[in-house]
């Protein structure tokens, strides 16, 4: 069985790590590879990391050039998958790694991006724990239209949500802070940001509330603890080229119990094959997780501060987008999960 694939925005970031899982994947054949200014270029002179596919060139990215194919992977600019995935036909398995169909709230979305609420899609987050104890995973089967979530938001809803689940942490004041890698701020926004900025530097952006992941991560939370959960997330930008840390923190529930919470933890995800709980002790690191589809979390307790910290490491190219978005996939295909989807990561 081979399935015929495309990826439109194949120049970028995400494209790049979409189109190396492709040529890892036994059952993938690419198609189309899209874009816009790269129009004419060979994927040798764009994403040189992937031989397989070196003498590919990219093609303007039209509904025609990518209707003929069983899944077409959008890689695009937040509020440019809408229109063009209105003209794919239904049959067509679309997944976009952007920001349109994440948002089940109009408002949100029209308070955080300025643009029309598109509508929203099955969301792309298997392992995310609801408040009626079963995975998103069982909404995933056999859809024709995917939303991956944003790099962040896996990253915090990942550690959180068994916990919210569990009623073990309470659900106002959740703090939660991300060191995040350039490659989150997109191919194009990254060459600028490291010459000018990052090297030997830090900044926090996207502060006050104002970040585009904040209402995706309360929705998804407030899925997890069945009732209405705020969120305060701030991004700071590290001299780093990938990977996202998350320390995340909040008031502990009447029920807490740090043994409890480990057990919580152990249900929810002894059985997933990219979610691993640490030992006692450990701590994630972004290196850890470089180039693999894991999720990496530790569990504490700051008996001074009576808070509860939850730390999760995952790398915001692979978990963060294109490995959720080929786990997605290989889901509504009824392929193996896993299929793909190598634990062996890469050196920092």
């Amino acid at each position: 069985m081979t399935i015929q694939v495309a990826v439109a925005g194949a120049s970028g970031y995400v494209g790049g790590e979409l189109l190396r899982l492709i040529a890892a994947h036994p059952m993938l054949d690419l198609g189309a590879v899209t874009g816009h200014s790269s129009v004419g270029q060979s994927l040798g002179e764009l994403q040189p990391h992937i031989p397989e596919f070196a003498d590919r060139v990219v093609v303007e990215t039209t509904a025609e050039n990518l209707a003929g194919h069983e899944v077409v992977f959008l890689a695009l600019p937040h509020t440019k998958s809408a229109e063009l995935a209105e003209q794919l036909p239904t049959h067509v398995m679309v997944i976009d790694c952007g920001a349109d169909f994440r948002l089940q709230d109009p408002v949100a979305w029209e308070n955080y991006y300025q643009t029309n609420h598109a509508g929203s899609w099955p969301y792309g987050l298997p392992e995310l724990t609801l408040a009626t104890g079963e995975k998103l995973r069982t909404e995933l089967r056999e859809v024709r239209r995917l939303a991956i979530p944003g790099c962040n938001v896996t990253a915090v809803s990942l550690a959180l949500a068994p916990a919210l689940a569990a009623g073990l942490i309470e659900p106002n004041d959740i703090v939660s802070v991300l060191s995040v890698g350039t490659s989150g701020a997109g191919k194009a926004s990254s060459i600028d940001l490291l010459a000018a900025e990052v090297l030997g530097s830090a900044r926090a952006y996207g502060v006050g509330g104002t970040h585009r992941h904040t209402p995706e991560i309360e929705q998804n939370l407030s899925l997890a603890a069945g009732k209405a959960v705020t969120v305060s997330m701030t991004p700071v930008l590290v001299p780093m080229s990938r990977g996202i840390l998350a320390v995340n923190t909040a008031k502990p529930g009447s029920r807490f119990s740090l043994e409890y919470l480990r057990e919580v933890y152990q249900s929810a995800y002894g059985d997933e094959s990219f979610v691993q709980v640490l030992p006692e002790g450990q701590l994630p690191r972004t290196a850890s997780v470089l180039g693999t589809n894991n999720a990496q979390i530790s569990l504490a307790f700051d008996e001074h501060a009576q808070k509860v910290v939850i730390v999760s490491a995952i790398d915001n190219l692979v978990k963060g987008t294109a490995g959720a978005a080929i786990q997605c996939m290989n889901i509504a295909l009824g392929l193996t999960e896993q299929v793909g989807l190598s634990a062996i990561g890469v050196a920092p």
